[in-house]
């Protein structure tokens, strides 16, 4: 039966790519890529010569249907993204759920995403935790970190390193500087670096070095005891 793979590709380190991903992507009929230049890289890697199309944020919404009905047709496709898991803060969740609404297969294969290991090197509890993903650039952006003040379950953000200060300021306005928190940045490259501390102290240890690769921010969920000082601060 035709279906749609959904295949993670390497967020950084290439061996990060598992031996069923790299059969699925040589026996697809074709493979949807978020940038099919950056995506050639990896496939001339892997010795793989299949067809690239276009999928990415600005033009899935034209593209989805054209997909489906390719795969009703008979075709196997696979979706990869620049990096990581499709459908995790890239494109992905409008085919899939296309796919499903048309009783389209869908197989999503397990592999490499950059929020697991940074929260689980974190050290904070990471039985139970929420993924906020990108924060709104502009509008919105501190109505969401509002939304976080009482959450009890270690947070997870993604940032650029252009942002980085900027979230870790807007975050401690918030959550309180002594919130603890680890940033994490280019997990399983070479220059992989945590940093961990209160929300003051990191922020102005990414003030002193200037933020490079992409970044992950691991925020402690607020304790009990948090819960009374933090709400003595503010009364102060």
């Amino acid at each position: 039966m035709s279906k749609l793979y959904i295949v993670p590709t390497p967020i950084g380190n290439l061996e990060d790519i598992t031996l069923r991903a790299i059969r699925v992507l040589k026996e697809v009929d074709f493979i949807l890529a978020e940038d099919t230049r950056t995506s050639a890289v990896l496939l001339k890697h892997l010795g793989i010569e299949k067809p690239l199309r276009s999928h990415h944020k600005f033009n899935e919404h034209a593209t989805v249907e054209m997909v489906a009905n390719a795969i009703a047709e008979g075709k196997e496709v696979a979706l990869i993204s620049d990096a990581g898991t499709p459908g995790i803060s890239d494109p992905g969740f409008l085919l899939v759920r296309t796919c499903v609404e048309r009783g389209i297969e869908v197989t999503t294969l397990p592999g490499a995403t950059a929020l697991i290991p940074a929260v689980v090197q974190s050290g904070f509890p990471c039985d139970r935790f929420c993924f906020e993903g990108f924060l709104p650039q502009k509008k919105g952006r501190m109505k969401r970190i509002e939304a976080l003040a009482d959450e009890e379950r270690t947070i997870i953000l993604y940032e650029s390193p252009f942002r980085v200060v900027k979230a870790l300021e807007q975050l401690g306005e918030v959550l309180g500087m002594e919130r603890e928190v680890a940033v994490s940045r280019e997990i399983t490259k070479m220059f992989e670096e945590s940093v961990r501390g209160t929300i003051g102290e990191v922020a102005e240890h990414f003030r002193q070095h200037a933020p490079k690769g992409e970044f992950v921010i691991v925020v402690a969920g607020r304790s009990t005891k948090r819960n009374n000082r933090d709400a003595d601060e503010r009364e102060e």
